[in-house]
């Protein structure tokens, strides 16, 4: 009876232990959470190769799991930064990243659970501003914005990625500039654009003139080749073969023969 009663005892102590601490022993991750367990009694504290995907998991109830949220986050940045010259340039990007999943471990062990506070937007800002300081206000504004968003994605990226951070895009969504800058800038590229269609104009002009010449030369030599071959024999032989085909014709005529011009035939019509 009395052991009954200490499996009694025994089982409601466990029952009690399992409702009290359900919440350290039974984790359940979703589609888009991973976990790393941190050990305090282990030599290795954090297990950072051991990384926990979607589930439910039971762990030791003096362990704990750091649960990290995977799926692709996003920020917008605005910011102003300095061109090459100085100048104040005001830049709003996005950028859209990730953990690497299976790293989440070394991602907590430098950064915490706050990695996008910590690493990312400090990062993407000051390569923003690096960036920047290469170029003019003018190239940043218009003649090399897509150079500046290539040269912003390659070297904020590979330092992401350096802190197993997958920057999946990053996005210049406006450039601001002060409004006598930005008129000025508008001004030139309109004369240039100017410029260029009065450029091909000419272009189009000069090469149309060049075509006529080149034509006019080739009916000059073809007219001087024709007249060339036009002897007076080959003239009369012509016009003897024009008068016998007249001749043939049904309509009422007089053919005179060696009365024309060099001795040509003239034929005379009832007209």
């Amino acid at each position: 009876m009395k052991k009954q009663q200490s499996l009694v005892v025994i089982g409601l102590a466990v029952l009690l232990a399992i409702i009290l601490l359900g919440g350290r022993l039974f984790l359940t991750l979703d589609a888009t959470e991973r976990g790393v367990i941190f050990k305090p009694f282990s030599e290795e504290s954090l297990d950072k190769e051991n990384v926990y995907g979607p589930g439910i998991h039971i762990i030791a109830p003096w362990n704990k799991m750091f649960v990290f949220d995977v799926k692709e986050q996003k920020s917008e940045e605005p910011m102003d930064v300095l061109d090459r010259s100085g100048l104040s340039v005001n830049i709003d990007v996005t950028v859209r990243f990730y953990p690497v999943y299976d790293k989440i471990g070394y991602l907590y062990e430098g950064f915490r659970l706050d990695y996008a506070n910590l690493l990312v937007i400090p990062e993407v800002r000051s390569t923003v501003r690096q960036v920047a300081g290469r170029y003019t206000a003018e190239e940043i504004y218009s003649t090399k914005r897509s150079e500046v968003e290539q040269a912003i994605i390659d070297e904020a990226g590979a330092k992401l990625k350096d802190n197993n951070i997958e920057m999946k895009a990053l996005l210049i969504r406006s450039i601001n500039l002060p409004s006598e800058i930005r008129k000025a800038i508008e001004t030139k590229l309109t004369q240039e654009q100017e410029a260029l269609a009065y450029k091909f104009k000419l272009e189009k002009e000069t090469s149309e003139a060049e075509r006529k010449r080149i034509a006019a030369e080739g009916e000059a030599v073809a007219n001087k080749i024709i007249n060339s071959s036009l002897t007076p024999e080959l003239l009369k032989m012509r016009g003897i073969e024009a008068t016998l085909e007249l001749a043939k014709s049904p309509n009422t005529k007089v053919v005179v023969v060696g009365s024309g011009k060099d001795g040509m035939p003239l034929i005379l019509g009832n007209n």
